[in-house]
């Protein structure tokens, strides 16, 4: 009997431990539980702030300039001599610069962006689709200064030898090169949108009498219209936002003209020629700057706006 008492104390007592250790895994669970969540929203408003911050500072080195400069002269003057002795701060020549560079790049990565697209969701095989893909993207992560050189030692060349007048540095090479190095963007995110279509609406386009080519061009592209068009537009930001390829292939030359032959320059390429060091910090050329930076910005923003209406306007939900 002494024995059997003695055992159920051992018993009771090894009961008593586990409960307390799990009791105090609970505990350090529940802690956990709480500060995952404080973690994760300090994370999210580092992005907040920072987004915030970055607005906080176009804004007020913004005002600094339009204090100095009328806000009508800027907007709609059509030369821009930052470091004359009579500096004018038109940005015409900067917005022309920007829209052409980008309308020429989207017009060689649309269609080839397009057509890849097209290939890769509904004539590829797997084996196929699964080796190009990766391939094709490949070329999304060749830095912008290689591109950069790429269309002045050899694009600007090549197309010397059938456009005579071309300068050194045009806008046109650049545009091409541009275009080139969007094009994953525009296949990838558009035949993403193509494959996310149903293949009941094939098979029934199918067995409808529809022959491939009409399955594709009036059931697959119109029911993927909306992601297709989103690609394009952020195919358009990322035109509008290139830095590299501009400064090293379009020069510095501040035209406002429609020629695509001639030098242009372009907003961001305004703002690495400024922030190199010409401009003396507190001058007007200095706060031209953010001023340009600020239009740039709301380009940009107005672009997603974009983007985000049509995705959500031409969204087919299955």
């Amino acid at each position: 009997m002494a024995n059997n008492s003695n055992l159920n104390k051992d018993n009771a007592v090894q009961v008593r431990e586990l409960i307390s250790k799990k009791r105090a895994g609970r505990s350090f669970s529940s802690i956990i539980e709480k500060a995952v969540p404080v973690l994760l929203f300090l994370i999210a408003m580092i992005s907040l702030l920072t987004t915030i911050g970055i607005l906080f500072t176009l804004l007020t080195e913004t005002i600094h300039f339009f204090s100095r400069v009328s806000i009508i002269e800027f907007f709609t003057g059509t030369i821009l001599r930052p470091l004359s002795q009579n500096p004018e701060f038109g940005i015409l020549p900067l917005i022309s610069g920007t829209i052409i560079s980008s309308v020429i790049a989207m017009l060689v990565a649309g269609p080839i962006g397009i057509m890849t697209a097209i290939y890769l969701s509904e004539y590829a095989t797997d084996r196929v689709r699964r080796t190009l893909k990766p391939l094709l993207e490949l070329l999304a992560g060749i830095p912008t200064i290689v591109y950069g050189f790429f269309a002045f030692t050899f694009v600007t060349p090549l197309l010397r030898e059938f456009i005579p007048g071309l300068e050194a540095t045009n806008v046109l090479s650049p545009g091409i090169v541009m275009g080139i190095m969007i094009i994953p963007m525009i296949a990838s995110l558009s035949e993403d949108a193509m494959s996310s279509v149903p293949n009941a609406m094939r098979e029934g386009a199918l067995a409808l009498g529809a022959t491939k080519l009409e399955v594709t061009f009036r059931v697959i592209v119109p029911a993927a219209l909306s992601g297709i068009i989103a690609s394009f537009v952020l195919g358009i930001s990322r035109a509008i936002g290139e830095t590299m390829i501009l400064t090293i292939a379009s020069g510095s030359s501040k035209n406002f003209t429609l020629d695509v032959t001639q030098s242009m320059q372009t907003m961001t390429a305004y703002i690495v020629e400024v922030s190199g060091g010409d401009a003396p910090a507190g001058s007007t050329i200095y706060y031209s700057l953010y001023a340009v930076a600020m239009t740039l910005f709301c380009f940009t923003l107005l672009m997603n706006i974009v983007a985000r209406y049509v995705s959500r306007r031409y969204r087919e939900e299955y």
